[in-house]
């Protein structure tokens, strides 16, 4: 028996202990806690945090690392192992350059700007959540500066949400779809436009949070390991093995965003839910690779839901509980929630100009990490690129630079995966049909949880064994390439826009 492997696991284990506290601290922050307990709370996420960054630093820990990593005993390993070793040990390397008081300034620094930032977007006032952002950029920077100080803070960012991408790879996928993009958009554009006007009305809360149980349902997440709740933004948490869980935010008068939203996170928490077990306890259950799991909330959302044959087996169901829909025919439906125009909020946006919202993002991080605009200049820009990209300028700071949380907690270099998952689902889609045939029979049969299967199978089960480029040659056989992608937008929507 290796007794430096057992140690290491049962150490693990009890870091781990402290990050569920933490995760869970941070949850209920984002759902439940009222005003006065703010303080308290982002204390105590501070104190488990730092206990967790005490282990990960410990001279015993790095101990262990060092010597599991040399050749004798790393390679008697099973191959989750040594990947865990691998990751850890360039984690342990890293963290060990950040001083400890630093570390707990970042962290409860994050919670401070991420209340900031609520309360910032409710007014529509930037200069309310400006000192905070400056601070998050600068203790990012400093952050970066003291893990890896010879390299590239925003390459070093981007590698940590999608190891093995880079600035340079990324600009030319994305100009690739630039290119393709705006030319599609002006003919869209150019052509007839849905009335939208059946769908205008109030829908009942209560209910909109019943027809989200009911997709998630029937996309296949799994209640008896998740939860949900209701959050100023969406998102997904990995709690634990068996302990999923996903928000909403509802809104009276706009029920396609909650749907859609509703099937967005259950895209991320069904990968959650179906890693094999096999690798609890190993790096290999922690996906890192946002661009990987942004492709599979976006092809349940996109590919999935805005496909009108996802709707035939349920339309009926969608009516009952939302009475409105009765009376709105399915084609009208459909057109509704593929209906392509410039808009302001990027959560909101149609599959289209989505690509643009993250584009734009995109030339927003490279100026603050690679041309240090200052901070107080960045709605001026935020507002200029939408105007060049989108052909709009936001009227308030809500709708423009304060829209997203994601900088907010200092989630910078995030923002690129969105679109990288969109690209991966093109290529995911040409393969889906080569081995199960039409998706457009599949969804119209009500046959849904056979993709979910397939996706379980290809991707879900193997959690973080291989990153993003490594998944798209298992599983489509080729490089990564946005042409799919564009072959799937153009078809469907000269279909529906009749050009």
């Amino acid at each position: 028996m290796n007794q430096t492997l057992e140690k290491f696991k049962e150490y693990l284990k009890e870091v781990r202990q402290y990050d569920l506290a933490s995760t869970l601290l941070t949850w209920d922050l984002q759902t439940m806690t009222p005003p006065k307990g703010l303080e308290s709370k982002m204390d105590a996420i501070g104190f488990f945090s730092t206990k967790s960054f005490r282990l990960l630093t410990a001279a015993e820990y790095g101990a262990m690392l060092e010597e599991l990593s040399a050749p004798e005993q790393f390679n008697e390993l099973d191959t989750a192992m040594q990947i865990t070793v691998k990751r850890y040990l360039r984690e342990y390397r890293r963290f060990k350059r950040v001083p400890e008081d630093f570390y707990t300034e970042m962290v409860t620094t994050s919670a401070r700007s991420e209340k900031a930032w609520e309360k910032a977007r409710e007014e529509k006032d930037f200069s309310l959540f400006l000192p905070y952002l400056d601070k998050m950029i600068s203790l990012k920077k400093q952050y970066i500066n003291y893990m890896e100080p010879d390299e590239d803070p925003y390459e070093v960012l981007l590698d940590t949400y999608e190891e093995g991408m880079d600035s340079v790879t990324i600009e030319k996928l994305f100009t690739e779809l630039k290119e393709g993009l705006v030319p599609l958009l002006a003919k869209i554009q150019a052509s007839p436009q849905p009335d939208l006007s059946a769908l205008a009305g109030s829908y009942d809360i209560d209910a909109q949070k019943k027809v989200q149980n009911m997709l998630l349902d029937y996309i296949g997440f799994d209640f008896e390991a998740g939860a949900v709740a209701q959050s100023a933004h969406p998102f997904t948490m990995d709690l634990c093995p068996g302990d999923t869980r996903v928000t909403n935010h509802y809104y009276e008068t706009q029920p396609i965003s909650s749907i859609f939203s509703a099937i967005h996170e259950g895209g991320h928490a069904i990968f959650g839910q179906n890693i094999d077990p096999v690798y609890e306890g190993t790096a290999v259950e922690q996906v890192n690779l946002m661009g990987l799991h942004e492709s599979q909330s976006r092809f349940y959302e996109n590919i999935l839901g805005r496909n009108k044959n996802f709707w035939v087996p349920i339309y009926a169901k969608l009516g009952e509980l939302l009475p409105q829909f009765q009376t709105i025919p399915l084609d009208v439906f459909y057109r509704a929630i593929n209906d392509v125009h410039p808009s302001f909020i990027r959560t909101e946006a149609d599959e289209v100009t989505y690509c643009l919202h993250i584009i734009l993002r995109f030339e927003m991080e490279k100026a603050i990490f690679k041309d240090h605009v200052p901070t107080e200049k960045l709605p001026a820009l935020w507002n200029d690129k939408m105007e060049e990209l989108l052909g709009i300028r936001p009227s308030n700071d809500a709708e423009g630079i304060l829209q997203d949380m994601h900088w907010s907690d200092g989630s910078f270099g995030y923002f690129p995966s969105y679109l990288l998952g969109n690209i991966y689902d093109g290529m995911f889609l040409e393969q889906i049909e080569k081995e199960l045939g039409s998706l457009d029979t599949i969804l119209a049969e009500g046959r849904i949880r056979e993709i979910t299967a397939w996706l379980n199978e290809k991707i879900h089960k193997h959690g973080s064994l291989y990153n993003s480029r490594e998944v798209l040659q298992r599983v489509c056989g080729r490089e990564i390439s946005a042409k799919p992608l564009l072959d799937y937008f153009n078809k469907k929507y000269s279909e529906i826009y009749g050009f």
